[in-house]
């Protein structure tokens, strides 16, 4: 081996690292795109999108209060300032987008739904863009255009399967891509100050009291809860394998090989999401499907990849 390529080989250590990461990312993406799997089947027993989204959040609230107080007891205390900006964000990062989410659920596929949430990144793109007067280069611009060209085609195709219903849950899911973007945006400041586990766990406990308040507002009653053994079981596979486990995941991949290179990794979860939706979910898998994914994936990855 030359001189160069030892400067260029990475050592054992960083290479296992480093696959070891992208594994977890694959995994953690593969987890959460699972939600709207998980969703679907519930719906077939007739819960709607309050229910789904209230059942998984009181069976994942136990363990993100465990990692809260397990990270509050090595770190400093909350100013009260940033108690305020956690507030917020947990109503407009998980409480906010997943309702919107898991209601858009009700109309549109699983694949279409994850293929709008995936656009996620180019809408902080341009919010920053517009926010903070960054240019958007060539690269940049390219990488939407393919990315939005995407989501059309599918969108096309799934009015042509499902009627003009799938307008309200393409818009729902819409919602619930940006909601998530203001969210990233807003908590940039706030996870270099106290943690990006810690205020993943405290959003998500806030998120879970605006989910019992939205029940309580709308009238509903709380022996309802209590739904069948099969929407219970779903409500906890939802929330321990489709919730906790992909956040704790995605956020030892950022730690091992960075922010980039994770979501790079996490392009995995739409196709994943397309092909568990035709297997347990019988939705078809086109021609068309495939080329709009592929689309949005490869406008994903332009984004996202560093250049060398």
């Amino acid at each position: 081996m030359s001189a160069s390529q030892k400067s260029l080989a990475l050592p054992a250590g960083s290479l296992a690292r480093q696959r070891s990461g992208l594994a977890i990312a694959a995994v953690g993406a593969v987890l959460f795109s699972g939600k709207a799997i998980v969703a679907k089947l519930m719906y077939r027993y007739q819960v709607d999108a309050v229910m789904v989204i209230t059942l998984r959040m009181l069976f994942a609230v136990p363990l993100f209060m465990a990692i809260g107080w397990w990270q509050s007891m090595k770190m400093a205390p909350l100013s009260w300032a940033d108690r305020g900006r956690v507030l917020l964000l947990g109503f407009i990062g998980y409480y906010l987008s997943s309702f919107l989410d898991f209601l858009g659920l009700q109309y549109i596929t699983a694949g279409l739904e994850r293929l709008i949430l995936f656009l996620t990144p180019s809408f902080v793109l341009l919010a920053t863009a517009l926010g903070f007067k960054r240019r958007i280069s060539g690269r940049q611009w390219a990488s939407l255009a393919l990315a939005y060209a995407g989501i059309v085609l599918v969108l096309a195709h799934d009015l042509d399967v499902s009627g003009n219903q799938v307008w309200l849950g393409a818009a729902l899911v819409l919602g619930s891509a940006v909601s998530y973007a203001i969210y990233l945006i807003a908590s940039g400041e706030l996870v270099a100050r106290i943690g990006s586990l810690r205020l993943v766990a405290y959003a998500m406990c806030v998120s879970t009291a605006c989910c019992v308040i939205q029940y309580a507002v709308l009238g509903r009653p709380w022996q309802a809860l209590a739904q069948p053994a099969p929407v219970m079981w779903l409500s906890a596979i939802n929330a321990v394998f489709c919730t906790v486990l992909p956040v704790s995941m995605t956020m030892m991949a950022v730690a091992r090989i960075g922010a980039p290179m994770a979501s790079q990794a996490g392009m995995v979860g739409p196709v994943s999401t397309l092909f568990l939706g035709f297997w347990l979910l019988g939705e078809p898998i086109t021609a068309v499907q495939l080329l709009g994914s592929a689309l949005v994936m490869g406008g994903i990855y332009l984004l996202s990849a560093r250049k060398a």
